[in-house]
């Protein structure tokens, strides 16, 4: 016997049989009885079901939360490509919506007291009759999603 102190030896459930790779995790007897020349291998992590859909779900939300932004994003790319050519719907192309405050006929008629009529030129349309559509700005080509939007300067 030798006078040398003696180290104690560390014991981990994690710690495996050397010779045992893919067996099940080592009996007690195996780890206090360890030759000398082999090394000890890391056991891999049990994983039950639960984790195992936890890890899934994780790994799904995050490809999918890169994935819809570069959609988005080459979406808009390949539409800023393409040439924009749909009519407008609320003026049908024409660029000009009727006066919606005299019907498109430039002139509004009051009823006065008795048979009295009074026939005054529209202020809303400045008696055209009718307004530069608001959607298309004139022009009579819808505009796109993201074009409708505008930019204010608050400051």
């Amino acid at each position: 016997m030798s006078l040398a102190p003696s180290v104690p030896r560390l014991h981990s459930l994690f710690i495996s049989c050397p010779h045992k790779f893919f067996a099940s995790p080592c009996n007690k007897s195996n780890l206090h009885q360890r030759s000398p020349t082999s090394y000890p291998c890391i056991r891999a992590v049990d994983l039950d079901q639960n984790t195992i859909v936890a890890i899934s779900v994780g790994v799904a939300s995050v490809a999918i939360g890169i994935g819809i932004p570069v959609f988005y994003e080459t979406q808009i790319d390949n539409a800023a490509k393409r040439e924009n050519t749909q009519a407008c719907f609320p003026c049908n192309g024409t660029g000009a919506q009727r006066c919606r405050f005299c019907m498109g006929a430039g002139a509004v008629s009051v009823q006065l007291g008795g048979d009295e009529k009074e026939v005054s030129r529209c202020i809303n349309c400045d008696g055209v009759g009718s307004l530069t559509c608001t959607t298309c700005q004139g022009s009579g080509i819808q505009p796109r999603y993201l074009d409708r939007r505008e930019f204010k300067d608050d400051d």
